[in-house]
């Protein structure tokens, strides 16, 4: 069954692959995509969904968390200049729902989709006594490539650079511990508000990376994905020792669903930006000033030692 159920949503975003010719589990990817490389450098990552696969659970958005487990993981994937290629799952659960296994398929499918990536198999577990009745759980295996001479790791950050950011469409996915917390202490229109807002897939960003990288060809010195640790800690990993960051708080986004959870929850805004991105989802570093509209210029890189700050 888990098998059969696979096959359709596979079929829509492969790209091309042995298994889909000869109908096996195990998918054999030949690289097709990998030409025009001179030197190419496989890049993988892996992640998960966090708390919030409680909620999707609870409040019933299975298909939209789909799409989250994918950008999770080639968001990561991305902040190397690499280019997804080939996506894997893995759904343990107390027990497979046929219905829900389809949306998480569909959603995943839909996130693959976004990201050209193909989704090439994956692994449905029923350990009933591992998890609770109707608890499940999901994590995500992502595999690309990049030129190596075109890799992107944070070394060619220096003083006088730009730091921009590109804006979340929600919370994303980290930071539900907290944000579930909250959440138990509404009602009504406030929480059904909450709700809706909480589940809002995490925006992915393999085409505005890919889009900025071509039309800046070799002066974007780092990327960031701002996912658990907030923006500074996140930007912290993509920085050499000899550069400090101050942003402004006043040029992040303004979203309703942090305004309501820092009032409900009565949280500082030192906590917020430790928790939550904060309205900025993707931060790019650039030797030069770039005019891409959806860019949200944040400042510029500093000599000092390494550090960053939200004023």
């Amino acid at each position: 069954m888990p098998v059969a159920m696979r096959i359709p949503h596979q079929r829509t975003c492969f790209a091309y692959t042995l298994a889909q010719r000869f109908g096996w589990i195990e998918p054999l990817c030949q690289l097709l995509n990998c030409r025009g490389y001179k030197k190419p450098v496989l890049v993988s990552c892996t992640d998960g969904v966090g708390t919030k696969i409680k909620l999707a659970v609870q409040h019933g958005f299975l298909d939209t968390i789909g799409i989250d487990l994918i950008a999770m993981c080639v968001n990561d994937l991305i902040c190397t200049g690499a280019k997804p290629l080939f996506f894997l799952d893995y759904i343990a659960c107390h027990k497979l729902v046929p219905t829900q296994m389809e949306e998480l398929l569909k959603g995943m499918t839909d996130g693959c989709l976004q990201s050209d990536c193909s989704l090439v198999g994956g692994e449905m577990a029923e350990m009933n006594d591992v998890y609770k009745e109707g608890e499940l759980d999901l994590a995500g295996f992502n595999v690309g490539v990049v030129e190596k001479d075109a890799i992107i790791d944070g070394s060619r950050v220096a003083p006088g650079q730009y730091v921009y950011g590109l804006a979340a469409s929600g919370v994303h996915s980290n930071g539900y511990s907290l944000a579930r917390k909250i959440l138990d202490q509404t009602t009504g229109e406030v929480h059904a508000k909450l709700v809706k807002n909480l589940q809002v897939p995490t925006k992915i960003y393999v085409r505005d990376i890919a889009r900025i990288l071509a039309e800046n060809p070799g002066h974007i010195s780092s990327i960031a994905h701002i996912t658990g640790g907030g923006f500074a800690e996140n930007l912290m990993r993509v920085l050499p020792e000899n550069i400090s960051i101050t942003v402004q708080k006043k040029d992040f986004p303004t979203l309703d669903v942090y305004t309501t959870l820092q009032s409900v929850g009565k949280v500082t805004d030192e906590e917020m930006f430790r928790v939550f991105n904060m309205g900025i989802g993707m931060v790019v570093i650039s030797d030069k000033e770039l005019t891409d509209s959806e860019l949200i210029f944040l400042g510029r890189t500093v000599a000092g030692p390494k550090s960053v700050a939200v004023v």
